[in-house]
């Protein structure tokens, strides 16, 4: 998320032009969908609530949560505002602050994730960019302690919300007349504390992931990277805007954990889905997206395959002229004894890797012909390694 003016265009314009729009067209009611990162920059929070106060907007660490604070103060301000023909109606609004979300479709990349794995602080994704992550083994460790815990909010619980803060700001309802519940009001908004709803609260990021990685076989990184050496990783990162930017941020902070307290009592607000539940359908809809896209080796495994074919055909077939050449000749001289027998090991590679692909392309067009053409091309270029993960879906 480098693209700062683009982040303040959208965030911050943006929600200036719908405030504008409410009042140019007496539109009653907006609930903004604000983030937990309002209220936190990297200081720890427990038991934090609504009474919490901004974070600096200047001390924030990204570009996100600092757009969002803005934008959230703007529509908070906007509160009660009359309309422009002063008929004595006004515009009445509040805000909402989800947890962490997740749940089956939950997969926008701008964010998040993760503490611990790749969980950033702002609302988001949860599992679909880990799980290309994984699935290739970018992730080689896990970062932040794990027992900092986080809050979550499945996402029909945060819809169910935000029903309720639009009712909540209803000023033609007993009780309400004049002055909604909900105006001028921030919520957080999780999955709460119910333990009828089997979920003890807020929960490690490790132990929240778990049951979906493990589904859908994938491990936790066992390797662990402290905050402070993952923020200068960010730093370093973030200066030179390499590729894997995406990946290596500065977003891995402790997270904040808060008391969702006032939706309860104001608005009325009982998770309709439990953590259970809502977990179970999660990981249903990982496993069946899992089951019709392709799944192949790591990257490791993929420049071993890469590098290797390019080196034995380097040293077998082009002049000493390279000056990489000379030295994978001279290795496989020292292997092999004779440029014969590197020639024939080459030409016996070729013929196997080309069994492989015929056979890869026949078992793919009967055990998964949606996706035989990748599978075509993916074991065409990485061999056994690709072939390997089409037989394994050829036994499930």
């Amino acid at each position: 998320m480098l693209q700062f003016g683009r982040v303040d265009e959208v965030n911050i314009n943006g929600t200036c032009l719908v405030l504008e729009a409410c009042l140019e067209f007496e539109i009653r009611r907006l609930v903004y969908v604000s983030t937990y990162g309002v209220v936190f920059g990297g200081n720890e929070i427990v038991n934090g609530n609504e009474s919490s106060p901004f974070f600096p907007v200047d001390d924030h660490v990204d570009p996100y949560g600092r757009s969002k604070s803005i934008a959230e103060r703007l529509v908070l301000k906007h509160n009660a505002c009359p309309f422009e023909k002063n008929n004595g109606k006004c515009l009445f609004t509040c805000a909402i602050r989800p947890a962490a979300i997740y749940g089956p479709g939950e997969e926008r990349p701008r964010e998040r994730e993760g503490v611990s794995l790749l969980y950033r602080k702002n609302k988001d994704c949860i599992l679909c960019r880990k799980k290309g992550i994984l699935g290739v083994g970018l992730l080689p460790f896990k970062i932040g302690d794990s027992n900092v815990k986080t809050d979550w909010v499945y996402v029909d619980n945060l819809v169910l919300a935000l029903i309720l803060a639009s009712m909540g700001l209803l000023d033609d309802i007993s009780n309400n007349e004049g002055h909604p519940v909900a105006a001028g009001q921030p919520y957080f908004i999780s999955d709460g504390n119910n333990q009828t709803f089997g979920f003890k609260g807020p929960i490690s990021t490790f132990e929240f992931l778990q049951p979906q990685l493990k589904s859908l076989d994938y491990d936790l990184p066992k390797a662990s990277l402290s905050v402070p050496r993952a923020l200068m990783l960010g730093r370093i990162f973030w200066a030179i805007y390499t590729v894997l930017y995406p990946w290596l941020n500065r977003w891995w902070l402790p997270q904040p954990l808060i008391l969702p307290a006032e939706v309860y009592k104001e608005l009325g607000y009982v998770p309709m889905v439990s953590p259970r539940e809502g977990m179970a359908a999660t990981i249903s809809y990982w496993q069946e997206r899992k089951r019709k896209t392709l799944d192949g080796p790591t990257i490791y495994a993929r420049l071993f395959v890469v590098i290797g074919i390019t080196s034995v055909f380097s040293a077998a077939y082009l002049p000493d002229m390279v000056p990489p050449v000379s030295l994978l000749r001279a290795t496989s001289l020292i292997l092999f004894r004779s440029m014969w027998v590197v020639r024939t090991i080459f030409l016996l590679a070729m013929a196997a890797h080309i069994g492989e692909v015929v056979y890869a392309w026949n078992l793919a067009r009967r055990v998964d012909p949606a996706n035989a053409r990748a599978w075509f091309w993916q074991t065409l270029v990485f061999g056994i390694r690709s072939l390997h993960f089409l037989l394994k879906r050829a036994k499930s």
